[in-house]
């Protein structure tokens, strides 16, 4: 095992569609993709698409999405452990104007307890929070064998304040923000007070806020996409997150700002194309980026 990422697994329908029907009102999508879905899933996708396949605890049943599932993971070389539930869960996703209308159908009633895991060889966690007994499970394993543990902090979920104790590096949204009733900065502080030695707030195209130990907070700005060519910015949040973690664990002795440069390169990336599987990157992508868009202020 190289590398956990836990969290709920979701097949995602994207559709770009220029309105969506009410009542008996029937329409035609423009264009539309199906793939994985989910925010620490769709990171450990990113993970193995860019060169390290990390191993993925998640919620899984035994249907026939769940099979279509697991043949999208074997693709990738991604091994499965899965937390038991009865039905898979599915997204259908409305991008449109650099927004995303979802509808989720989500079973997280587990019908077991999750799995217990062998680390051997693991150098770094990631968690969304959305199986929280076994992230904070995990996250104290992880914590007490100086694996390093990473948090999407994408929303503040029924055990976020225990579990960054044991949390290394926190990227959150501006929802997490707000919910804690806190400014960008505030939070910052917050995270830093819970002994999260790496800290970030993600603000779309106003780009990234964050710290490092105890240094100042600093701005990271986005790349400039054109409005034109941005097409669908669903997981491009869960992309800068696997990103990060994969140029963590390609140079663990590298600088923080240059894996959450790359991860912003591949988000920029992801946001020109539908749907989560034709948003991967590759390295190459990833540099093409970086050379043809610049950062904003």
């Amino acid at each position: 095992m190289k590398a956990l990422f836990i969290g709920q697994s979701y097949i995602d329908v994207t559709f770009i569609a220029d309105s969506m029907p009410t009542g008996d009102e029937k329409t035609i999508a423009n264009d539309y993709a199906v793939a994985f879905g989910g925010n620490a899933v769709t990171a450990a996708f990113v993970c193995a698409k860019l060169g390290i396949a990390p191993d993925l605890l998640c919620s899984m049943a035994d249907d026939w999405l769940a099979r279509m599932f697991r043949d999208m993971a074997a693709k990738y070389q991604i091994p499965i452990h899965s937390c038991k539930v009865a039905e898979s869960s599915l997204s259908f996703i409305m991008p449109k104007d650099g927004k995303r209308a979802i509808v989720r159908c989500r079973d997280n009633d587990f019908l077991h307890p999750f799995p217990n895991l062998n680390l051997a060889g693991c150098r770094a966690l990631h968690v969304d929070g959305h199986i929280p007994e076994a992230a904070l499970h995990y996250a104290k394993q992880c914590r007490k064998y100086g694996i390093l543990t990473s948090l999407d902090g994408g929303a503040v979920r029924e055990n976020t304040e225990e579990l960054l104790g044991y949390i290394d590096v926190a990227v959150v949204s501006e929802l997490f923000c707000e919910q804690l009733g806190k400014s960008v900065e505030e939070t910052l502080e917050y995270l830093r007070t819970r002994g999260v030695k790496v800290g970030a707030v993600t603000l779309g195209e106003r780009g990234m806020h964050w710290f490092e130990n105890n240094g100042p907070i600093r701005h990271l700005p986005s790349l400039k996409v054109p409005k034109d060519r941005i097409v669908d910015t669903n997981g491009a949040g869960d992309t800068f997150h696997g990103a990060y973690v994969y140029a963590y664990l390609a140079n663990p002795e590298g600088k923080w700002e240059d894996h959450f440069k790359l991860a912003r390169a591949a988000s920029a990336h992801a946001i020109q194309h539908l749907g989560n599987e034709a948003s991967l990157p590759t390295l190459a992508d990833i540099e093409d980026v970086k050379q043809e868009f610049p950062a904003g202020t």
